[in-house]
């Protein structure tokens, strides 16, 4: 049996993340680059968070530039073979409200 690709319209419910669409880091948010890559503090949650690589800072950066998160992997040079680690990674920055749709 084989699952569904993720962001397929059947795999994601409304409001969920959908890899298919276009997303942007939230207004509210901003990014300070650290070596291990960037801290993320939410001015209107005042919550403070980390992106724990430096890839994962440029395919968040990237989001904004391109027509959906597939785009954005690919202008950061993301692996095949790590898609699926980095699609994780940004549905619960979507859902912690770190990335927005736009």
């Amino acid at each position: 049996m084989t699952a569904a690709p993720v962001g397929t319209a059947e795999a994601a419910p409304t409001g969920a993340f959908d890899p298919a669409a276009p997303y942007r880091l939230a207004e509210s948010v901003s990014l300070r680059p650290e070596s291990f890559g960037a801290l993320v503090y939410d001015f209107h949650t005042r919550r403070l968070s980390f992106l724990k690589t430096k890839p994962l800072v440029r395919v968040v950066e990237a989001l904004a530039h391109h027509d959906d998160v597939h785009g954005a992997l690919t202008a950061a040079e993301v692996p095949d073979d790590q898609r699926d680690q980095y699609l994780r990674a940004l549905a619960g920055l979507a859902q912690a409200g770190t990335i927005q749709p736009r």
